[in-house]
């Protein structure tokens, strides 16, 4: 690239071949990727590629400006012709550079309108060439509009690719807070779900270690203990919270600690990260709910439970964590989610996602953005976190967004990362609200191949009861006997309007008379998605719920805060107090008025009351004078919020919770496989917290390692464990640390 100094020479000298002067301190270089770069005066103006004509035409108005230009010269330094830059200067004076930037469309319109131009393009995502494509839509266009169309595809499916190879750093970019000061994402990922300052490849280069984390790292090393030393020391002994070591040993079967060992690139210990790890599952499993709950291993038995030479403190468990979270936060979740993803994958070759938002509160000392929280039914301070769960119900990963970015924001990303994770014959299926359901995003959605389903926003047109031609039975699982019947149409389509072309409509008649519309595109029958969308609320809401009051996922974690953006753009507080100002104004007028009418003519107290009424018609004025001057949303610099607002450092927190939701999927197998032999099935995770909280004892092999557990319950429930730990052992668990890979034999005390 042409340095400021290279800037200065004359142009007639042309030292290099790649430059080419219109005047003695401007020229136009050109790049080895073929892209033009403009200078004045050794700064940099503006660049332009072939494929974009208007940002030259741009640039070369631009140029024009300076009265000791010349046509010829900045021809030749652009390599376009005499007449090009003539028509960029006409164009300009006729419209400014809004009418430059105009692309001109020459010749007779296409044929190839943008419906015909949508189904070209999924024949040709479909693996059809040029010729098989023109037989199959009989003709309609020539040979070579439909030749132009291809290439075209081509240009545009091939950025896609590369976007999606990339994905894992790339495509969700509020999961690894690559860019924790830039946060132009609220503004830019509604365009292409990425943010403008990311990092190349989305990691962060390790920072030298202190000499207490390096103090840290000697100490968990020499502190390690192997399990045949913490079995002689232990002596038979009981082992509290023995059952944990189902916990570990799920998680060891998940890859928890084979991706956190490639995700962690010498940013901490890997015994230091191993202890970390499992003291926080243990005491997420007991109930802790977070990382403070590991001083509640301190008991006798420690030194077996976690392979340890002392007691692990909820601060030197933090510090490691802290210090794994600043590179790998990220990367361990999306390595999780793809090995979730992977096992969510349907015979069809299809993965059907839940997507929703959830709003975790804040109730600290500092100041966070406020949002609408439903469940309380106002605004609260906190962060909106969005999760994406699959068909049954089980976690893959979370969105923290603090900037309150809407979900279409993220609906396209998601799929992306799913196209990502495998090949592109999987097709993602998304489920979402009415929150996501624009006709911008579901046009956009449909246009990438990826198929939805959700709710229409009323108002819509009601049919009549003779309309709803099908039915569909579903099964509620809290209520297995019961059945639901609800009837259906989708003989109509949806238009999104301007030009967007239609989606399906599937109008739903609910057994009490009411009417559902739903939105989809997808191959699938209407039964099947009907059944996809209104599983949601069964499969995410109550595993959300599930979620906060098990493991805790609103829970704050991380503490630490970073200054909102000065330039980010926030709902007005100054708005928000005029209103609300305003509004008392106009009940302090209703309620003078009414108190006015119910009097007498003669009565001493109007006279109070009309000067009451005359005060707030007054007040009301005042502040209608005033709202025009105050606007609905704001640059933080410019409310009273300016220095004061602040946003949380998600990465802790995305470790703890990639534990969590790991932790989540492990006990929903777990009580998947204890719930037939339980006489009440709906308790079988409550039940199965009894068995991972069970004392026991830990007898070590040459291949096994033998734990006898003695868990509180019944009859029926010990009948119960003794089935689920059959099949248990059948999956020849490990437990994580062990060099000798040892099995794990879990038994029940005769």
């Amino acid at each position: 690239m042409a340095t400021k100094s290279a800037m200065l020479p004359q142009m007639q000298s042309d030292p290099d071949p790649r430059l080419r002067w219109f005047r003695p301190q401007g020229c136009v270089e050109k790049g080895e990727d073929g892209t033009f770069a403009v200078y004045v005066g050794g700064s940099l103006i503006g660049r332009f590629t072939r494929q974009n004509p208007a940002e030259r035409d741009v640039l070369i108005v631009l140029v024009l400006e300076d009265p000791r230009a010349r046509l010829v010269e900045i021809a030749r330094a652009f390599r376009v012709s005499l007449e090009t830059v003539r028509r960029a200067r006409l164009r300009a004076v006729e419209g400014g550079l809004g009418k430059v930037a105009e692309r001109r469309k020459r010749g007779a319109p296409t044929k190839l309108t943008a419906a015909l131009r949508r189904r070209v393009y999924g024949l040709f995502d479909g693996g059809l060439n040029v010729r098989a494509t023109l037989r199959a839509i009989r003709g309609r266009v020539s040979y070579r509009t439909l030749r132009r169309a291809h290439e075209q595809w081509q240009t545009e499916r091939k950025p896609t690719e590369q976007q999606l190879a990339t994905c894992t750093q790339q495509v969700l970019p509020l999961l690894e807070r690559a860019a924790a000061n830039d946060v132009t994402v609220a503004a830019e990922s509604n365009a292409s779900g990425l943010t403008a300052g990311q990092r190349e490849g989305g990691k962060r280069e390790a920072e030298p270690a202190t000499e207490q984390e390096v103090e840290l790292a000697a100490e968990a090393a020499g502190s390690e203990m192997s399990l045949e030393e913490a079995v002689g020391q232990n002596n038979g002994q009981l082992v509290q919270h023995a059952g944990t070591w189902l916990m570990l040993g799920m998680l060891q079967a998940m890859g928890l600690y084979t991706v956190a060992k490639e995700a962690c690139r010498d940013a901490v210990g890997q015994v230091a990260l191993r202890l970390a790890l499992d003291a926080v599952a243990i005491a997420l499993t007991l109930g802790q709910r977070c990382v403070e709950g590991v001083r509640r291993l301190a008991t006798s038995s420690v030194a077996l439970l976690l392979r340890a030479r002392g007691a692990i403190s909820a601060s030197w468990t933090r510090r490691i964590l802290k210090r794994f979270a600043k590179q790998s936060s990220g990367t361990l979740q999306l390595g999780m989610a793809r090995r979730y993803l992977h096992g969510s994958l349907r015979d069809d070759r299809r993965v059907v996602l839940y997507i929703d938002n959830h709003r975790r509160p804040y109730t600290g000392k500092h100041t966070l953005r406020k949002g609408w929280r439903m469940q309380d039914k106002r605004a609260r301070p906190g962060v909106e976190d969005y999760y994406v769960h699959d068909q049954d119900g089980r976690p893959l990963f979370r969105i923290e967004d603090p900037w309150h970015s809407s979900l279409a924001t993220w609906l396209r990303p998601v799929a992306g990362f799913v196209r990502s994770v495998f090949d592109s014959d999987v097709t993602p299926v998304l489920a979402f609200d009415r929150a996501g359901a624009f006709p911008e995003e579901l046009a956009a959605l449909r246009d990438t191949g990826v198929e939805f389903t959700t709710y229409e926003r009323a108002p819509y047109a009601q049919y009549t009861a003779a309309a709803f031609d099908h039915t569909v039975t579903l099964i509620r699982e809290s209520k297995p006997k019961e059945r639901v019947v609800i009837q259906f149409t989708d003989e109509r389509q949806k238009n999104l309007g301007k030009g967007r072309g239609r989606v399906d409509r599937i109008a739903l008649r609910m057994p009490d008379g009411s009417q559902v519309n739903l939105l989809a595109a997808s191959t699938l029958p209407a039964a099947d998605l009907i059944c996809i969308q209104l599983q949601r609320w069964g499969h995410q809401e109550n595993q959300l719920k599930h979620g906060n009051e098990r493991w805790a996922i609103n829970q704050l974690d991380g503490r630490s805060v970073e200054p909102y953006p000065a330039d980010a753009i926030i709902p007005n507080p100054a708005r928000r107090r005029l209103d609300r100002s305003l509004r008392l104004a106009r009940a302090a007028e209703g309620d003078a008025r009414r108190k006015l009418a119910r009097l007498q003519e003669q009565d001493p107290k109007r006279v109070k009351l009309e000067e009451d009424l005359q005060r707030a018609v007054q007040q009301q004025q005042e502040l209608e004078a005033l709202r025009p001057e105050v606007p609905t949303h704001a640059p933080v610099s410019e409310t009273d919020l300016a220095d004061k607002l602040v946003y949380h450092d998600g990465e802790y927190k995305t470790v703890i919770d990639t534990l969590r939701t790991a932790l989540a999927n492990a006990e929903s197998e777990l009580a998947a496989e204890l719930a037939p032999h339980l006489r009440k099935p709906r308790e079988a995770k409550k039940t199965l917290a009894n068995l991972l909280a069970a004392p026991g004892v830990v007898r070590l092999g040459a291949r096994t390692i033998t734990v006898t557990l003695a868990p509180p319950g019944t009859a029926q429930e010990w009948d119960a464990f003794g089935c689920l730990l059959q099949q248990i052992n059948a999956r020849k668990l490990t437990l994580p640390g062990d060099r000798s890979s040892r099995r794990l034999v879990f038994k029940l005390q005769t």
